[in-house]
């Protein structure tokens, strides 16, 4: 059974119609049912999709958030298996101090294109997830994605990241063995990897935990995913010491898709299936093929040195301000 999030006010209409569509197959019922019984799944049908519509259409924030952290959304290993199928292999460790779990990574194939993919990894249950460390990622973790972008570097390999983590894990043996140190040489790496980099946030993008894979040449969002400085509930706590104001945190942090397009932040955002990506892996998984075709038709024709020089500009270019004197203007 789907599990539903609490303003998802169709949940008992969907399981309605997922009854009604059993009953239907059912070999016991006879064709004078069946045509009675489509009926009314073709009255629940439409009454559900209605409502997901007005729901999903007038998210708040903090229900974004809520919706990118679903634990049956899909992950990075879900996304390799969809499009790599068995064209994908697995590379471990960072050959210093061990095998991070909670980021994934290796060499895979999708159409005519062989590539790098790296990602955080989540679980979509409770023994998973604490297997995964729920995607946040050790030191260990971040030593390995760089030891894979300087192998697709070295054997001319485009890399694509996957990034849904609540953040780096904020545990002392992490910090011990230098978290944030960890987090600064990634992104001075990606910063120099002589390769396409296109990164795509496709759940939670938390604070540096979510940035150190996320400097590329191509930023996208799913739709419903979200991308901040610092989680909502965090922020609700330091600013106002107050988790009851979580839902103004949300609001303030611009977390959402649009508004880091807006922002110019990212470069675009794939649509996901009514309802988020959790009810259509494969939706999902042809929304951003799609995309990774279109933008290595275009980045494949760059050099390596034009490649530097217009990522050195992207992030360079970000970010606005006002003057004084204009805002009193």
């Amino acid at each position: 059974m789907p599990k539903y999030l609490d303003f998802e006010s169709f949940a008992g209409d969907e399981q309605y119609l997922n009854e009604l569509k059993a009953a239907k197959d059912s070999s016991e019922t006879d064709e004078a049912e069946k045509e009675e019984l489509q009926s009314w799944i073709n009255s629940v049908e439409t009454r559900v999709i209605s409502r997901k519509k007005d729901i999903y259409s007038k998210l708040t924030p903090f229900q974004a958030v809520q919706v990118a952290r679903h634990i049956e959304r899909p992950s990075t290993i879900d996304y390799i298996k969809l499009l790599c199928g068995d064209d994908f292999f697995e590379l471990h460790g960072d050959r210093e101090f061990g095998d991070d779990k909670a980021i994934v990574g290796g060499i895979g194939k999708i159409g005519d294109y062989s590539l790098m993919i790296i990602g955080h990894q989540k679980g979509h249950d409770t023994e998973e997830n604490i297997n995964r460390n729920f995607g946040m990622a050790h030191p260990e973790g971040y030593r390995k994605a760089i030891r894979l972008m300087h192998m697709a570097e070295h054997f001319n390999l485009p890399i694509i990241t996957f990034i849904d983590t609540p953040g780096a894990f904020p545990g002392i043996g992490a910090e011990e063995r230098g978290q944030s140190n960890a987090i600064a040489e990634s992104l001075a790496e990606m910063s120099e990897i002589r390769v396409p980099i296109i990164c795509f946030v496709t759940g939670e993008g938390g604070s540096g935990g979510a940035l150190a894979l996320g400097l590329g040449d191509r930023i996208y969002m799913l739709e419903y995913s979200v991308y901040s400085v610092i989680s909502a509930e965090g922020c609700a706590a330091i600013l106002w010491d107050d988790p009851s104001k979580v839902e103004l945190a949300a609001e303030s942090l611009k977390l959402r898709a649009k508004d880091l397009l807006d922002a110019g932040v990212i470069d675009g955002i794939l649509p996901e299936p009514l309802g988020a990506a959790h009810r259509d892996y494969n939706a999902v998984a042809d929304e951003i093929r799609k995309c990774i075709f279109k933008e290595l038709s275009c980045l494949n024709k760059n050099s390596a040195d034009e490649l530097l020089i217009q990522r050195y500009n992207k992030f360079r270019g970000m970010g606005k301000f006002t003057l004084q004197g204009e805002l009193n203007a």
